[in-house]
């Protein structure tokens, strides 16, 4: 998804009450390392996600990951982590607030 805000406004501080909801959505190779280095990234910083939902299908493993109260530049970094773990080929990831 691309976006057009303007570097300004990218800067500025998230200062909705809203919590931001991330969804992580992973696609690498079925192999037994790549999950608990997903995982980890999480663990290390104190944080259980609210869902977690994985698949294998021949050689390819999706893993689904779903956070609440994450900010967008934490979010950010986590997808970034993730796309260098060994394994992983994509990351992708959705913000969203509740509509109000």
């Amino acid at each position: 998804m691309h976006s057009s805000v303007s570097p300004a406004a990218a800067a500025a501080p998230d200062r909705s009450p809203y919590p931001l909801f991330v969804s992580f959505s992973i696609r690498a190779l079925a192999e037994p390392g790549v999950m608990p280095r997903v995982v980890e990234l999480f663990a290390k910083r104190g944080l259980v996600p609210q869902r977690w939902n994985s698949a294998v299908s021949d050689q390819a493993l999706s893993i689904d990951v779903q956070m609440t109260g994450l900010d967008s530049d934490l979010a950010d970094y986590i997808a970034r982590c993730m796309r260098l773990i060994h394994g992983v080929e994509t990351v992708l990831t959705l913000e969203s607030r509740p509509a109000v």
